[in-house]
């Protein structure tokens, strides 16, 4: 099993003592990364909720840099204690409570004198207080002290209780700490030698602003904080008056009155406080230089400014691309990292700032307005080479590597700087890649300005190498008139691509008049219009090619219609769906198409070709479908909001599972393999060819060629497994049931006068599983439905057209 596609910038990430690894929360784990190559090489694997914080333990001796220990915090509750160089756990501290974030200043604390007698680690912690949340005067997260050498929470130590968690700041050295609460900045003294019993010190400095980010000088009492319009402020001299310093006496310069402290509010104990605008919107970012001679700040434009601590002058590191979250200092003051909101995180060159390296995650979902009625594609697998393409804020379309976890390439596909306050004016509606990965077409619409500037764009792409480089090939403008694409599809095995719109038409474009994929095409061969179809002017909602490419399936809203694709014929219609149809598969080897729909009354239903009618459905909101190229299995993505599915309430672990995988062999109704997940409301589907080493057996060869399957939810975290193998009965944890009653299991329309064209399916008192169907309230409308060349005569219609008419009584039994 595989999992990837984990965020990098949820939390801010650390160094090794020696600078050569980088130690990054991800997911439910800790990524470990050279920061020579920008590879991960470890990975610390055993929380089971996401992970909120890392620290690595500090080297006391230059000899000790080669130590590689740390301690992680998660929302499982769980504390624990790592040695990153094997890398295995070594210890866990089970506080029962979720911990949203921990600082442990004894690590750093070097006033801590060396005796005998060995000295407690204590860790502050912001964890959610659940027995609390009933109580609404007191906050739902408190600010506690752990003893991680006892392995228990500290009783009675609630330094703060927030309404919402928040992160905890602590200076370089360990003897202050900070949290924000709004538009107040508490601010506590830890001890040099601190204990279970000891009381903080602490201060309380106002703002009128909402504070968003806090960082503390490395040698002075000067503390920097941020705020939602873009300030920053100085605070100079806090804490003068309440904390001793480390000699026992209080800096001279706090002998001053109130009436000199210049900015300060209040009776705030801060000697000044002064301010600095340059962000246009929230800062996100502060940090101090390990000499204190410069403040680093960053935000949503995606600059980072450095200010002189002293003057407050500035010069700035433009272009980063995307919105800056953390920065972090390594022991080696020749180069720092930078983590930005796209999930990337750079390695710099100090002074220069010059970026060496980037750590490339997935891109992050982000909002866009919503352009497409059907189902989305802004996803798209390469089932070959285990590439995934996903559409990106910054208008571009990123290739990613399953298998590696990390970032191919990006093809940017409009151009744009990034700017923090950029109203939204173009949207990538679609991404689609060709079976072979080699050719990728994007759609785009660029809304209207007052009413006035609807434009849609039709791109394709090629790609002559395998590393997911791709140029610019055609540019369509509106290819349907003014009409929104509804689907894109490749033809699996020439240069050749269908585009369906909600404006009644279908396009067929060919490049170098369709030649087979395998054959060299020349770089500057453009595409061109080769047919156009339509079926009774209705909206033409999704798009599907046959495996071998022979047919072309294409869903005129409630009909599928089978075309030529060479000839443009129609070959054949298939009967109505209930609801407008929004994606369309034909499913591997078999005879058979699987449809969605959408709306009032959902519906996943197979189709088969052979008798061109329904084989069987279910009433389920279907967000995504994927067929196996080589088998007769099929997959569907089932929101459970809108399925009617229920859970065994047994299951506790669950709470936030909103859908289910649903695994079928498309001849049978019944799932072979049901899997409940997560964020279904977004997610994709896909079947990936497993990658096999040249090195192997050809007996080895033969079993990894199996087929893997993919599952990416709406946050982009994906799992790669064998649907098939014990991986796959791990994650089939939740039952699914059917709640469709007994009455629907009768014939309708043009069955009831016929009977079934197929086998009849199995009585629901042999399976757990339903079969429902879809009775309309007037079954009569479709008993014409057939070619009128087949209908029987009139004289034998009357009597079951009449029959029909009527109301059914179920005989009692005496």
């Amino acid at each position: 099993m595989i999992r990837g596609g984990r965020n990098y910038v949820s939390s801010p990430p650390v160094f090794s003592n020696d600078s050569k690894r980088l130690l990054v929360c991800a997911g439910n784990s800790v990524a470990v990364f050279s920061t020579d190559t920008g590879l991960q090489v470890a990975s610390l694997d055993g929380h089971a909720a996401l992970v909120t914080a890392v620290i690595v333990v500090p080297a006391s001796t230059p000899g000790s840099k080669i130590l590689c220990f740390c301690w992680t915090a998660s929302l499982d509750g769980t504390i624990r204690y790592w040695d990153f160089a094997v890398p295995e756990m070594i210890r866990s501290v089970d506080i029962k409570l979720p911990v949203h974030s921990m600082v442990i200043p004894s690590l750093f604390n070097h006033l801590v004198e060396k005796s005998e007698k060995a000295v407690k680690s204590f860790a502050y912690i912001c964890v959610e207080a659940k027995e609390e949340a009933e109580d609404r005067a007191k906050g739902l997260f408190q600010v506690r002290k752990c003893n991680l050498t006892d392995a228990r929470l500290v009783g009675g130590a609630v330094l703060a209780e927030m309404k919402k968690p928040e992160i905890i700041t602590m200076s370089s050295c360990g003897e202050l700490l900070g949290v924000r609460r709004k538009r107040k900045l508490d601010i506590w003294k830890v001890p040099s030698t601190d204990s279970g019993r000891t009381v903080l010190k602490k201060i309380t400095l106002h703002h009128t602003k909402a504070l968003t980010v806090i960082a503390f000088h490395p040698t002075e009492r000067i503390l920097a904080a941020g705020d939602a319009t873009g300030r920053i402020m100085i605070w100079r001299g806090f804490g003068n008056k309440t904390f001793a310093m480390a000699n026992g006496h209080v800096n001279g310069s706090s002998m001053i009155t109130d009436e000199e402290n210049p900015g300060v509010r209040g009776s705030d104990d801060a000697e000044s406080c002064t301010t600095w605008h340059w962000h246009p919107a929230q800062v996100n970012l502060l940090s101090f230089s390990s000499d204190g001679a410069y403040l680093l700040s960053g935000g949503k434009e995606g600059v980072l400014v450095v200010w002189q601590v002293d003057t407050g002058k500035k010069k700035f590191l433009p272009r980063i691309g995307s919105p800056l979250l953390h920065f972090t200092d390594s022991p080696d003051p020749s180069f720092s990292s930078i983590s930005c909101a796209d999930n990337q995180i750079h390695l710099v060159r100090r002074p220069s700032m010059e970026i060496l390296k980037s750590i490339s995650g997935i891109k992050l979902p982000y909002s866009h307005p919503e352009i497409s009625k059907g189902m989305s594609s802004g996803v798209s697998f390469d089932q070959n080479a285990g590439l995934v393409a996903l559409r990106t804020e910054s208008y571009a379309v990123q290739l990613y590597s399953l298998f590696d976890d990390r970032g191919i390439s990006e093809v940017q596909v409009y151009e744009r700087n990034h700017q923090p306050v950029d109203e939204v004016t173009i949207v990538v509606t679609s991404v689609v890649l060709s079976l072979d990965g080699s050719m990728l077409c994007t759609s785009e619409v660029r809304l209207p300005e007052d009413g006035l500037g609807h434009l849609v764009c039709l791109k394709f792409w090629f790609s002559k190498s395998k590393a997911g480089d791709f140029s610019l090939s055609t540019i369509v403008y509106e290819p349907h008139r003014d009409a929104g694409i509804s689907a894109i599809v490749f033809h699996p095995n020439r240069r050749m691509a269908v585009s369906s719109s909600f404006g009644g038409d279908f396009k067929i474009w060919t490049s170098n008049s369709g030649v087979p994929m395998k054959e060299e095409s020349q770089p500057n061969s453009g595409w061109i219009c080769h047919a156009v179809g339509s079926y009774k002017k209705k909206p033409m909602t999704a798009a599907a090619f046959s495996p071998d490419g022979s047919v072309l399936a294409v869903a005129a809203e409630t009909v599928i219609t089978l075309w030529d694709p060479d000839k443009n014929l129609l070959v054949a219609v298939i009967g109505e769906a209930i609801m407008p149809i929004v994606a369309l598969s034909f499913v591997g080897n078999s005879d058979h198409l699987v449809s969605a729909s959408w709306g009032s009354k959902p519906q996943l239903a197979v189709w088969s070709l052979l008798n061109l009618s329904t084989c069987w459905s279910y009433r389920l909101h279907v967000e995504a479908i994927a067929s196996s190229p080589d088998s007769s299995s099929f997959a569907a993505l089932v929101l459970l909001s809108d399925s009617g599915g229920v859970y065994d309430p047994n299951e506790k672990s669950h709470k936030t599972v909103d859908g289910l995988i649903l695994l079928f062999n498309s001849a049978e109704p019944n799932p072979v393999a049901v899997w409940s997940v997560k964020k279904a409301k977004g997610g994709a589907l896909a079947f990936i060819r497993n990658q096999s080493s040249d090195e192997e057996s050809s007996s080895d060869q033969q079993q990894a060629a199996q087929t893997l399957f993919a599952y990416m939810n709406a946050d982009h975290e994906y799992v790669l497994f064998d649907p098939h193998g014990t991986e796959a009965e791990e994650l089939s944890v939740t039952r699914w049931k059917s709640q469709s009653s007994p009455e629907e299991s009768g014939q309708v329309g043009y069955a009831s006068l016929y009977g079934e064209l197929l086998p009849p399916i199995p009585s629901r008192k042999h399976t757990p599983w339903s079969v429902p169907s879809f009775p309309t309230e007037r079954p009569w409308e479709t008993i014409f439905s057939g070619p009128s060349h087949n209908l029987p005569p009139l004289t034998l219609l009357c009597g079951p057209f009449l029959e029909a008419l009527f109301e059914k009584r179920t005989a009692v039994e005496e």
